[in-house]
């Protein structure tokens, strides 16, 4: 097995111990080995290293030179008290819906490491009485959806379809997709759910060089959720050449939404979301939600300079944080929750800017081998991870908009072990069964104190549906998959 057409090549590239262990290794090893550097297109990984590294510092020295700006207000809207408007853009998105224009991206490459689960995160059950997983909910708001579109448009349930591009990772790609297919894709066709996989990168040392994880196996990790707009042009299998790019124009889907897999409460292919920005003619747009209070921790969208993007809360000082606008509000409050919607034109336009985009660097603590072979595992960040954002495309926009709705409706993630308090299981399912009771309490039903009720997505995708329990009273618990067992629970 001849390691000389690779030796030249990464030498050149300042890359050459990669194969220092080679007369060492087994025949198996070395073809591990000389599989991974085959598909490692070196000359870039090092041009992203650069470019990471000046970007990095350009930022810190430009550090409160940029003027950030809260959003104008001509390029935001909210659906807090718009009702009239929100139905407008319902019946929009749910025309585009019905007639097949609209798609589903899902970013699910993450594992429940966090949750003390190695299984990937939209496996999860956050222990509602169904025990759904989150793959399971987010599936049949797809379906239920699908039959509100038609029955809204008059057409056949059956040929309306929302196609749905699961991204998962390397170490999560082929457990969903056992996932899915153990649970018969949750009621989906399967030639409707398409998978795909998100890139890698190798990690390097803070000098550029590419790590050994063991003498024959470089250590990679993600690309980051920015990721997804490279990985929807690369082919779905080796032996294809089909792309999620390919798909969308040939099911002739013209608008996507895309989201993250950890939100229990998202609402999939929104139709009030979609038919906003098809009214507003966004190319890109993000959904957000009010910041809770100034200081909290999260990104928000804003403006820097004449771009729209999202600003991380470390760049923002307490005097903005705090600053508000005539109407009392926080002026920077248009929180990030990784909820966005594009045209599959812009998408296509992605790969004309790419290489305009620079990865954000992540210090961590990376094993390697050492000069005799051993595994170390160090104690401190000895190494970078490149990742890019999913919202580093804002600034390439020609018409972004902004569309705010309620935290309590759209938003709460799964974040953080059971028993945090923030962010965990039991917040998320408090959230989950806290809108299913409004969304009976809205149909004119009276639930007891103390009583959840979980109304399946199958029943109802937004409270609709529900007109049959008006004037009933709830007085137990428990979970129902159809209107006619709500009775059961009066």
């Amino acid at each position: 097995m001849n390691s000389d057409r690779f030796r030249g090549r990464y030498e050149a590239a300042g890359q050459g111990h990669l194969l220092q262990f080679w007369p060492k290794l087994s025949d198996a090893e070395r073809a591990a080995l000389l599989g991974q550097l085959n598909a490692l297109d070196i000359e870039r990984v090092n041009k992203i290293y650069g470019k990471a590294i000046s970007y990095e510092k350009e930022t810190a020295e430009n550090a409160g030179k940029d003027v950030i700006e809260p959003l104008p207000e001509d390029a935001a809207d909210s659906v807090v008290g718009m009702s009239e408007k929100e139905r407008e853009w319902r019946e929009i998105g749910l025309r585009a819906t019905a007639n097949g224009q609209v798609g589903v991206l899902l970013m699910a490459g993450g594992q429940g490491t966090r949750l003390g689960s190695s299984a990937p995160k939209g496996c999860y059950d956050i222990g509602l009485p169904s025990h759904k997983s989150l793959f399971q909910y987010q599936a049949e708001r797809i379906a239920r959806l699908q039959t509100v579109a038609a029955q809204k448009n008059g057409k056949p349930a059956k040929p309306v379809v929302i196609p749905w591009y699961v991204m998962t990772s390397g170490p999560t790609r082929r457990e969903t997709e056992q996932f899915f297919k153990k649970n018969n894709y949750f009621g989906l066709s399967p030639e409707n759910v398409v998978f795909f996989e998100q890139g890698t990168l190798p990690c390097l040392t803070m000098g550029g060089k590419v790590i050994l994880e063991s003498p024959s196996h470089v250590a990679v990790a993600p690309d980051g959720n920015g990721g997804l707009y490279a990985a929807l042009r690369n082919p779905l299998s080796p032996e294809s050449s089909r792309t999620v790019l390919s798909d969308l124009a040939e099911r002739k889907v013209q608008y996507v939404h895309s989201y993250c897999v950890d939100n229990c409460l998202v609402k999939v292919a929104d139709p009030v979301f979609i038919g906003y920005c098809i009214q507003k003619q966004a190319d890109c747009a993000a959904k957000v939600v009010p910041k809770a209070y100034p200081s909290e921790s999260v990104g928000v969208v804003a403006r820097r300079g004449d771009k729209f993007n999202v600003i991380e809360y470390s760049e923002i000082s307490q005097e903005q944080a705090e600053r508000r606008n005539a109407k009392g509000e926080l002026a920077f409050r248009a929180a990030n929750i990784v909820n966005h919607f594009y045209t599959t034109t812009f998408l296509e336009r992605t790969r004309e800017f790419e290489e305009d985009l620079a990865f954000h660097i992540a210090r961590k603590k990376i094993p390697y081998v050492d000069e005799s072979g051993q595994t170390i595992k160090p104690t401190k960040p000895n190494g970078l991870k490149l990742e890019m954002f999913v919202f580093d495309v804002f600034p390439y926009a020609q018409h972004f908009a902004v569309l705010e709705v309620a935290r309590n409706e759209e938003f709460s993630p799964l974040k953080n072990a059971p028993g945090t308090g923030s962010d965990d299981p039991e917040t998320s399912r408090r959230d989950l069964l806290a809108q299913q009771r409004r969304f009976l309490e809205h149909a004119g039903a009276t639930v007891a104190e103390g009583v959840d009720i979980e109304v399946s997505p199958l029943v109802s995708y937004s409270g609709e549906g529900l007109e049959s329990v008006k004037d009933k009273k709830f007085t137990r618990s428990g979970m129902v998959e159809s209107v006619e067992e709500l009775d059961a629970l009066v």
